[in-house]
């Protein structure tokens, strides 16, 4: 039975999400504020979190983020906030998907269905190969990037996006394509989540953004990744 956990200060949103949520078979716990959020995610440990943005004690961006720096959990954003820049600063912030009030129950299913996919999904994918690359090593069981002997903090959306695209060196991605292996949703077309979190990763792992050296841009198409060079001397036994 898959853990659910809703933050919102609205008492009904609560009760609906809670009753038809157990109805489809999850354990449903509730907070109403940021701070008994954090408690909850502590002590219940779900597998998603469904997240309003307008919190009565903090931002529901921050606590994302805490969130994320905490369990790297699923976060599906639920929040009245429609304009394009708020979706895309909650993907920054390590969203996995973003649903506008008033939404449709039915539309909710779908998402938290999609997103604990993803949940089943990492469990398969920890048993896969570890993938090294001269300088950089990602391991899928414990999660772990490395590049350069430096540890590299992803997300688990940032993780699973930038394995994927690992797995296939040199094959280019439409951004089609990584929604369908990656979010196994639709996300009603919006292709630009792509985008967001590839420039999240670059931040993280490229030495100079402007010029990506593992996430190549395909101009008209999509991405694709390289697999980076050894330097002289890396990896050599020492004397």
């Amino acid at each position: 039975m898959s853990r659910i956990l809703i933050i919102d200060d609205d008492p009904s949103i609560c009760a609906l999400l809670q009753r038809y949520l157990q109805r489809q078979g999850y354990s449903v716990e509730v907070a109403m504020t940021g701070a008994e959020g954090l408690q909850q995610l502590r002590a219940f440990q779900p597998a998603l979190v469904i997240l309003d943005l307008n919190l009565p004690d903090v931002s529901g961006y921050d606590l994302c983020q805490q969130m994320q720096k905490e369990t790297g959990v699923y976060v599906l954003m639920l929040t009245s906030r429609v304009s394009p820049a708020d979706k895309l600063h909650g993907f920054q912030l390590g969203a996995d998907d973003y649903l506008t009030k008033p939404f449709s129950l039915p539309e909710l299913q779908a998402r938290v269905q999609a997103i604990l996919r993803r949940q089943r999904m990492k469990t398969e994918v920890a048993s896969a190969p570890v993938l090294t690359f001269a300088s950089l090593v990602i391991d899928p069981e414990t999660r772990a990037v490395i590049r350069e002997q430096r540890s590299i903090n992803l997300t688990a959306l940032e993780f699973d996006l930038l394995y994927a695209m690992a797995r296939h060196p040199g094959r280019v991605w439409r951004r089609a394509e990584l929604i369908q292996e990656v979010w196994d949703f639709n996300h009603e077309g919006d292709e630009r989540v792509v985008d967001v979190h590839i420039g999240q990763i670059r931040k993280k792992l490229e030495t100079d953004t402007s010029q990506p050296e593992l996430i190549r841009t395909v101009r008209g198409v999509g991405y694709k990744f390289e697999p980076p060079a050894p330097k002289e001397g890396w990896g050599e036994e020492k004397p």
